[in-house]
């Protein structure tokens, strides 16, 4: 297994895969923030999964946050922005491999906290997060009113 940084060559599979995590974002969207990610290395991060033949099949992606992030208690926190495997190659370390990395990435920004969110119905990230040592902080559901 390998877990590498992705970079401006890697675009279009790295394009694929985030499509997979966000469908309802357009790819337009998606474009413009792999640009901005590559273009600030020292607030971004984004790291791919290859198979043994080099193929991409996950990614993981993170960014260091100075607004205060929920249930953390120091600035900058890294926090763990999307983490997708193909389901093809789920349950064999991967997600595991690009977690680890991005906490060795956290480490050298001289974060001391890795934080990371779920939808309250996804029962399998939370599964995920607590297999790789992360601590529930708070749940929160989040409101909306139309303004007129």
């Amino acid at each position: 297994m390998t877990v590498r940084a992705a970079h401006a060559q890697d675009a279009a599979d790295w394009l694929a895969l985030r499509m997979k995590l966000w469908p309802v974002t357009p790819a337009e969207a998606h474009r413009r923030e792999i640009t901005q990610q590559i273009a600030d290395p020292s607030r971004f991060v984004a790291l791919l999964a290859l198979d043994e033949a080099g193929r991409a099949i996950g990614f993981a992606e993170a960014a260091l946050r100075d607004d205060g992030v929920n249930g953390c208690m120091t600035s900058p926190v890294a926090f763990l922005e999307g983490l997708y495997v193909e389901p093809g190659a789920q349950r064999r370390g991967h997600a595991r491999a690009l977690c680890a990395a991005i906490e060795r990435w956290a480490v050298t920004r001289g974060c001391t906290e890795l934080a990371s969110d779920a939808l309250l119905e996804n029962a399998a990230s939370h599964e995920f997060h607590g297999a790789v040592g992360f601590t529930p902080t708070e749940r929160v559901v989040f409101y909306r009113k139309e303004l007129k």
